[in-house]
């Protein structure tokens, strides 16, 4: 069964050609112009992947971002002409996965939807084999894609939890931030850096300090990060 993307975006032509490049690559691809249609979208039919641009009337890419999040842990790409650093961790912290700017190469967004669903996927359906992997008072259930803490369930967006299965499998491990993005995404793309420093740092908030009172997930100086109950 071919796997369904969402484009949410109020440029008809940007949609178009988005469209024909991931109908190229057999993806049944979904257009709407307002967050509020996209949401109906998302809500009437089975979604894999949603590319969401800002900038859009009725309900923007923000708003939208949160209400999928609400329902739905699909990887999601933010998709708009804003380049500020503030516009991007915005985007990251509410729940997306990626972020593109505009102006874009078609190739680059088909290069990172085949990445985002690859690991999004490959992890819900390997990773559950491993069943249950533990850290201090946390628990992680690959086989549901469920996180508790001391019995109560803390919700991840497809990235927090990607990157928490890559530390959680391997404790005390350090990943750079280059590993990081490629586990993510399958490859590395340029500026990554940052979107990794986002997540890492939303992941620590959700889920908070162990019983030493210290963050599970440390940073190492220069190399990267690693997660210890210590």
């Amino acid at each position: 069964m071919k796997k369904r993307i969402l484009v949410a975006e109020d440029n008809f032509e940007i949609s178009k050609v988005i469209k024909l490049y991931l109908e190229g690559e057999d993806y049944e691809v979904f257009i709407k112009d307002n967050g509020i249609d996209a949401l109906s979208v998302i809500k009437d039919n089975k979604i894999d992947l949603a590319i969401v641009d800002i900038m859009m009337p009725k309900m923007d890419g923000y708003e939208l971002t949160r209400e999928i999040r609400k329902i739905s842990n699909i990887p999601i790409i933010i998709l708009s002409a804003k380049n500020e650093d503030n516009d991007k961790i915005l985007g990251l912290n509410i729940g997306a996965d990626d972020y593109i700017t505009k102006p874009f190469n078609p190739l680059e967004i088909v290069a990172r939807v085949n990445a985002s669903l690859r690991r999004h996927y490959k992890l819900s359906r390997n990773e559950g084999a491993n069943g249950v992997l533990k850290l201090g008072e946390m628990t992680l259930d690959t086989n549901n894609c469920r996180l508790t803490k001391e019995e109560i369930e803390i919700p991840l967006t497809a990235t927090e939890y990607k990157i928490l299965v890559l530390f959680m499998k391997t404790p005390e491990r350090i990943f750079s931030k280059v590993q990081i993005s490629k586990h993510i995404n399958g490859e590395y793309f340029k500026n990554d850096d940052n979107s990794v420093t986002v997540h890492i740092s939303h992941l620590r908030e959700k889920i908070g300090l162990n019983k030493n009172g210290k963050q599970f997930i440390k940073t190492v100086k220069g190399l990267g990060y690693k997660i210890e109950n210590k």
